[in-house]
């Protein structure tokens, strides 16, 4: 079984909106945490990168840098507008068989959207890890999910439905 966090939050738009508002404009709502950065340059800004056409590809999420370097977060695995998006994610301290994933579901429930993300493959990462900062696996999970909770939030900030959350 894999190590995993897995939170929802509904927001105040359908879910082809929360999708969009999620993948095009996530630079605009993610909440950097200095505790887990994707490289040791810090604070980046993120985007989805389309794939090149007539690649077969879904493209990738990167983080870029005030100097203008990019890092590769991920692979894009699904995209499914409206419905899924999965993604790899990783730090630049991973090593090739270390790699996690993040799968995002947007779920009609009324006139809101169930946006619940599942990130897991953590047990890749061996506690004594930099990205775990010697957390025991429970406390690393949950200081993770707590940090999805306020990217939701600020998720939900963006679509247009409240005050953004304070960073962690």
């Amino acid at each position: 079984m894999s190590s995993r966090v897995q939170v929802s939050l509904r927001v105040a738009a359908s879910p082809s909106r929360a999708f969009e508002v999620f993948t095009r404009d996530i630079g605009r709502w993610w909440r950097p945490n200095g505790l887990f950065q994707f490289t040791p340059q810090g604070e980046g800004v993120l985007s989805f990168e389309p794939a090149e056409e007539g690649s077969g590809d879904h493209g990738r999420l990167v983080e870029t840098q005030p100097d203008g370097s990019v890092f590769e977060v991920g692979r894009v695995t699904v995209w499914e507008p409206g419905e899924r998006l999965a993604f790899g994610w990783r730090q630049a301290s991973f090593s090739a068989a270390q790699h996690t994933h993040v799968e995002v579901r947007f779920e009609a429930v009324g006139d809101e959207t169930r946006v619940t993300v599942e990130h897991r493959g953590w047990d890749t990462v061996p506690q004594d890890h930099v990205a775990r900062h010697h957390f025991p696996d429970r406390v690393f999970l949950l200081r993770h999910g707590e940090w999805w909770q306020v990217l939701l939030a600020a998720l939900r900030a963006e679509v247009g439905d409240g005050v953004l959350p304070p960073v962690l």
